[in-house]
């Protein structure tokens, strides 16, 4: 309204007085009416805001300002206008209507002046609300009053002035009114806009599937947002919790234009930001870190229950029953009101119970993960809260990548144990994702997956893989062969989810001290993706499988997970197995078989996931392995604990002098290789290793570990082309054997054993079927495993009676060695009775050989005695005297 004269409250002022910019300049001529008589500016009603403002101004200090020139809204219609007038008489309506168009032109240029209209990024239902022509007055008269910027609302910050802060921080910039709204028009432009390399809109598809599963939470890349508005992700980890406020706003009217009325189903959407570059260990948060937004990994070791916290609060006066409010409470203070507004009474106020409104809230404690602790260290943990959808979205055991914000909040506690202002941290989380068995995969590489597709094609990629298990150990190879097999794993089933088959192979390593049991266990820790490590002596029943405690704050019962717990999906290591008690022991049967762990403490009851491969090293009764002895006597163990290991390696220390000459070699020679002080390597170790294995390289241990997480998670035998009569066969006569040397029971679980054993050989292989090698090797291994456990007078008889098993994928040449090994060591305790000294060279006539490699049809000796196997271990062929012939 410009003009004092026009009407007010629908009164007209009796005597107008000249307009200024009247194209007629008659003081006393009537005044046409305006061209937008219809928005009610003339004996109608005025316009919705102006009524009291301008009213207020007809006399005053400001009656002057309604006589400004405003060319925009000194228009009139043609008709009604005296044409007698000589000024008037040279412009046609015509003419009039194009200066008017010009006029028109010249204000949209000058009003828009470099800045962008908000309808512009978006759509123009944006300013529906509000009828053109009094939206164009309202321009006018702020045009003409000289106010630029007007309302923040209406007008955008340029992309300089976003980026130039005026010397202000990130956290103060962002709370202003205008880079607030700049920063909340970008991010909605960001999420309507923005496309992948396909074309395809991809906030359009994540916001339907948010919508189609009634969630609140959408995740946005930080990666894109960083490509695409470089300036809000500079932003967004020094000042989070404001950035994401104004994302969270945009994101809501975003989803609100795609479905109107979701708001019903989710009155807030949560932004959750993913793939934050930059990743901190638990251990490595400071002071620098606080309030920023950071991202961080370990293990769920402890979560509350689910509980109300307060978001928007109202109070009831107890005085006057009025509701005051509503109160924002924020996470680290209570907002309480001063004074009733009604009664102005200090209170007591009670919270109303009705109108307030809650929202969830979780706390749950992350720990590091075991293998990233340095030794001799204990792991950190921090709490984290999760709040809104993200309550319920992790569980003790899982292991997690958390992004949040690294908060502060006053701990009275601490206080009076340390006497001084100290704050306790916490993790305000905005975003978690579970690291399951897609992220490890996720971390190869293509150049990876290459190089182990290329490997897998190599045809003694079996050998090479048992070859390079703990190169640094001289000998055992039956119990690399065991180890190789268990890390690769077999095949879980859950038929109609109603009965769970494990897939994981336990093994359990006893025998004399000495021997690297705990050493193969420490290179399994290493070269597993996820392993955990305890011994027998230090671990308890509740250490191992899971604890109740009271929470210290909230004093609610918390379950907190154990060894087994953390260890799910990976290998639980556990050293002096045999040191611990039976009622500790006994926690672990279900664990291993069931590959979960129930608890029903203090009123809860639940069972928790433990699905690992069991590990297990123990020593026998008195220090030294009995070989008269049966394994059960030689190991405190029950049979139920036995049964539940797939493969029992026995390890002997026993005396072969040319064998111990070897392994002294091979030790020397490891030292003076790794002692630090070497510059070269002294003698390459694979020279020391091939007489005791076969002649294959190893694979680098880097590889070998890609390789073995790919084959677990990529490759899924089936077992359709399986030989399933010689498996019956083989536990057949395995039962019939062990019912008459009464040693270790052999039981159902040893089917299903070389079930498992089979798919894992083929898991090497990269295979898709499980074939007639992968079922002759399984069984191979579980003879071995079975025949070790013996009486050393069963063990030879129990040899030749599975003969044929036992000699599947061996070189001739080691078989032969191994009998002609045994013809020495039997001529060897001859002379030692007999004469009660030993000679310094044994001769062992041709014809005893020969007639045992008939044995296992084996008919030609020559390639045996020209091999480098038969030469390295110090024997010799005499073809006059036709004698084989040692030194020691």
């Amino acid at each position: 309204m410009a003009d004092s004269s026009e009407s007010f409250h629908g009164v007209t002022s009796p005597n107008p007085g000249p307009r200024r910019g009247d194209p007629t300049s008659s003081p006393g001529r009537d005044l046409p009416p305006f061209e937008d008589e219809s928005e009610g500016l003339l004996g109608g009603t005025p316009l919705p805001g102006e009524e009291e403002d301008e009213g207020e101004e007809l006399i005053g200090d400001g009656m002057e300002r309604d006589y400004r020139a405003i060319p925009e809204l000194d228009r009139y219609e043609a008709e009604g206008l005296d044409l007698d007038d000589e000024d008037l008489s040279e412009l046609s309506p015509g003419a009039r209507a194009a200066a008017e168009e010009e006029m028109r032109r010249r204000d949209r240029e000058q009003g828009v002046s470099g800045r962008l209209r908000r309808g512009l990024l978006y759509d123009s239902e944006d300013e529906d609300d509000e009828r053109p022509a009094a939206r164009r007055r309202r321009l006018a008269e702020r045009a003409a009053e000289g106010i630029v910027d007007g309302e923040e609302e209406d007008m955008i910050e340029s992309i300089e002035n976003l980026e130039d802060m005026k010397g202000h921080t990130v956290r103060e910039w962002v709370s202003m009114p205008a880079p607030r709204l700049e920063i909340y028009n970008r991010f909605k432009n960001f999420l309507r806009t923005h496309v992948d390399e396909n074309g395809h809109n991809v906030f359009k598809e994540k916001i339907s599937d948010m919508c189609k599963e009634n969630k609140e939470s959408l995740v946005v890349n930080y990666e894109d947002l960083a490509a695409r508005e470089h300036v809000l992700a500079y932003f967004l980890p020094e000042a989070p919790a404001e950035m994401l406020k104004v994302f969270d706003e945009a994101a809501k009217e975003v989803v609100l234009a795609m479905y109107p009325k979701y708001d019903r189903i989710a009155h807030e959407i949560h932004v959750r930001v993913s793939n934050l570059p930059l990743v901190e260990e638990i251990r490595a948060l400071r002071q620098l870190h606080l309030n920023q937004l950071i991202r961080t990994s370990g293990v769920v070791s402890c979560c509350t229950g689910v509980l109300p916290q307060l978001s928007m609060v109202k109070y009831n006066c107890s005085k006057c029953s009025f509701v005051l409010g509503p109160f924002f409470q924020s996470q680290n203070q209570e907002v309480k009101p001063g004074s009733c507004p009604e009664c102005q009474s200090q209170g007591p106020f009670e919270v109303n119970m009705e109108e307030t409104v809650y929202q969830n809230y979780q706390r749950i404690t992350i720990q590091e993960s075991p293998g990233k602790v340095a030794a001799g260290r204990l792991p950190r943990s921090k709490d984290a809260i999760l709040l809104a959808d993200l309550v319920d979205s992790c569980k003790p055991g899982d292991e997690i990548e958390l992004t949040g914000i690294y908060h502060n909040n006053y701990d009275g506690s601490l206080n009076m144990a340390n006497g001084f202002p100290v704050f306790a941290t916490v993790i305000l989380a905005n975003h978690i994702s579970r690291r399951d068995e897609g992220v490890a995969v996720a971390e190869l590489t293509d150049e990876d997956v290459k190089a182990i597709v290329a490997l897998s094609k190599d045809e003694c990629i079996g050998e090479r893989i048992f070859a390079s298990v703990a190169p640094s150990i001289y000998g055992h190879e039956d119990i690399k062969r065991a180890l190789a097999l268990s890390l690769f794993g077999g095949e879980p089933k859950n038929p109609g989810g109603k009965h769970k088959v494990r897939g994981d192979i336990n093994v359990l390593l006893c025998g004399d001290p000495g021997t690297a049991k705990s050493q193969f266990l420490k290179y399994v820790e290493k070269v597993a993706s996820r392993a955990v490590f305890t011994t027998g002596q230090g671990a308890s029943a509740v250490g191992l499988t899971a604890y109740v405690q009271r929470h210290p704050v909230s004093r609610e019962w918390t379950l907190e997970a154990g060894a087994l717990v953390l260890a799910d999906r990976g290998v639980c290591l556990i050293d002096e197995f045999d040191k611990m008690n039976d009622a500790d022991r006994t926690s672990i049967h279900e664990a291993m078989e069931q590959q979960s762990i129930s608890i029903s403490k203090a009123g809860i009851v639940t069972s928790l996931q433990a699905r690992c491969t069991v590990m297990a090293a123990a020593n026998p009764i008195g220090g030294r392995y009995d070989p008269s002895l049966t394994f059960a006597e030689n190991v405190d163990l029950t049979e139920p604990i036995v049964s539940r290991f797939d493969v029992l390696c026995v390890v002997r220390d026993t005396v072969d002098p040319v064998q111990d000459e070897m392994l002294a070699r091979f030790v020397v020679g490891s030292h003076i290789k790794h002692h630090p002080s070497t510059k070269e390597g002294g003698v390459a170790l694979e020279e020391m290793v091939l007489p005791n294995t076969t002649d294959v390289s190893p694979i680098p241990q880097d590889l070998l570990r890609k390789y073995i997480i790919y084959a677990k998670e990529r490759v899924h035998p089936k077992l359709n082309q399986m030989d399933q009569d010689k498996v019956a066969r083989i536990y057949s006569d395995l039962r019939k054997e062990s019912m008459a040397t009464g040693s270790i029971p052999i039981t159902v679980r040893h089917i299903e054993s070389m079930i498992r054993m089979a798919e894992a050989h083929a898991k090497m292989h990269l295979r898709d079927y499980v074939l007639e090698d992968d079922v002759n090797m399984a069984i191979r291994v579980m003879l071995e495993s079975f025949i070790d456990t013996q009486k050393f007078s069963v063990m030879r008889s129990m040899r030749k009676t599975f003969a044929r098993y036992l000699a599947f994928r061996r070189d001739n040449n080691e078989l032969l060695l191994f009998i002609l090994k045994q013809l020495v060591a039997e001529q060897v305790a001859y002379q030692r009775n007999r004469y009660g000294v030993q000679n310094d060279a044994v001769e062992i006539p041709e014809k005893d050989l020969q007639d045992k490699a008939r044995q296992i049809n084996i008919h030609s000796l020559s390639a045996f005695y020209d091999s480098d196997l038969f030469r390295s271990n110090k024997f010799s062929h005499d073809g006059k005297k036709k004698l084989i012939l040692q030194q020691f």
